[in-house]
């Protein structure tokens, strides 16, 4: 078989793989793997943010929460950047 031959037949099955998806929705187990991915995306860095502000403050004497605090706001956003950037990926 010619490479033009095996190219064209793998853009008709491609065509037609793409074509299809459009008529059938989203499987369970898709969705689910979805929503996991999102969900680690966001939470990942709010618990990383968390043990990193807690190793900090636990360097400086007395009772601090500064570095804990901050450092889980910077995940919270850092972690809804990571989502919004999957998402807009996706459409």
């Amino acid at each position: 078989m010619s490479f033009r031959r095996k190219l064209l037949e793998y853009t008709q099955r491609d065509v037609k793989r793409l074509q299809d998806r459009r008529y059938n929705p989203a499987k369970l187990a898709g969705m689910l793997f979805y929503g996991g991915t999102l969900g680690l995306l966001f939470v990942v860095p709010i618990v990383g943010g968390a043990y990193l502000g807690r190793w900090l403050d636990s360097m400086v004497s007395g009772y601090s929460v500064r570095w804990t605090l901050s450092l889980i706001l910077l995940g919270i956003v850092v972690g809804s950047y990571n989502v919004f950037r999957l998402i807009h990926e996706k459409n």
